[in-house]
């Protein structure tokens, strides 16, 4: 299948010394890939030829005059901003010349950006952010992770619908386990919105499995984990507060005296590669589900290996055809709701 990708090619902490080679690397995986870098077209040109790479079939340049600051307020880029890579990115999915849209700038400009452009599928009231997150048994995908800091009951729902077609979609899971995120297992606990989201998802056909606590999203045993923007960011960001504690913990124990720098020499094996599968590069890559188009947001620090993974987030949800599938599952939920 022959997949087309716009890259906003100067999103990002590092631009286009990240973005261009990540994409030469993913087309020497994927020859069949066409990709779409967008941005100063001098820029780009130079990063090609320093990698050696060359415009042609598989790799177009499409120039934008503008670029979307990382602290730039949404409100500001969709008025402001009309010809900047990021913009020109999403409006190459809507035109249809591209089947998804990669981006490592503002979160928030390219949320509003795509919603503005691309609109929502319906049924769909809120994008939401998704994205996989390491466990025991295996990777679970959670989401909101930060694009709605309040969400109703039935917002909830359609996260666990969308967040259960994408992981069936990607991983080839069927019916996938969901559950919310809590601060109890008991039925009793949580809020009112959480409370009447359980009670939507008992009565759907998704495979609702209850309710998890915060210190369940790392043992994989459910495929999908539910919560509002507000929470799904706080997790995510103090679970990669711990992570980088753990990380300086490891070091300064390791190089505390001759002994255990023996140790650690002795201890190389394991290390790298506990570093490699808990590797958050492997991990970048979030989908900003509810559109109608496939949009995917990465780290803004990612390195040419971080963002490759991302492209190749978008190039699986292409081929699975994401949005379609999320719109299938939810006139199905609707017909048979109304038939109840």
């Amino acid at each position: 299948m022959k997949v087309n990708i716009a890259l906003d090619a100067m999103g990002g902490d590092h631009g286009p010394s990240v973005t261009v080679p990540a994409a030469i690397y993913m087309l020497e995986q994927h020859p069949e890939m066409t990709i779409h870098l967008v941005g100063d077209e001098s820029s780009i040109r130079q990063e090609l030829l320093a990698c050696g790479g060359a415009e042609g079939e598989h790799v177009q340049i499409r120039h934008a005059t503008e670029v979307v600051g990382m602290d730039e307020s949404p409100s500001h880029v969709l008025r402001n901003k009309k010809d900047s890579s990021m913009r020109v990115a999403i409006d190459l999915v809507k035109e249809g010349v591209a089947d998804a849209c990669v981006s490592a700038g503002n979160t928030g400009a390219l949320m509003a950006t795509s919603r503005f452009v691309l609109r929502m599928l319906p049924g769909i009231d809120r994008p939401a952010i998704c994205a996989a997150m390491p466990g025991i048994n295996h990777d679970s995908y959670m989401l909101d992770l930060g694009a709605n800091v309040d969400s109703s009951s039935e917002q909830l729902f359609q996260f666990a619908l969308m967040g259960s077609v994408l992981v069936s979609a990607v991983e080839s899971r069927e019916n996938p386990k969901v559950a919310l995120l809590n601060i109890g297992e008991e039925e009793m606990k949580g809020n009112d919105r959480v409370k009447q989201a359980a009670i939507l998802l008992e009565n759907s056909d998704l495979n609702f499995t209850g309710f998890v606590e915060g210190n369940d999203i790392y043992n994989g045993n459910v495929d999908v984990i539910v919560c509002d923007g507000f929470v799904g960011n706080v997790a995510l960001k103090s679970s990669e507060g711990v992570a980088h504690m753990f990380m300086h913990f490891a070091k300064q124990e390791f190089t505390r005296n001759i002994f255990t720098r023996f140790a650690a020499l002795c201890a190389v094996p394991v290390l790298k590669a506990l570093k490699k599968r808990v590797d958050p590069r492997r991990y970048n890559g979030a989908s900003l589900l509810g559109l109608r188009g496939i949009v995917v947001k990465s780290h803004g620090s990612a390195d040419q290996l971080s963002f490759a993974h991302a492209i190749e987030v978008a190039m699986l949800e292409v081929e699975k055809a994401v949005p379609d599938m999320i719109t299938e599952h939810l006139e199905t939920f609707v017909s048979e709701r109304q038939s109840a």
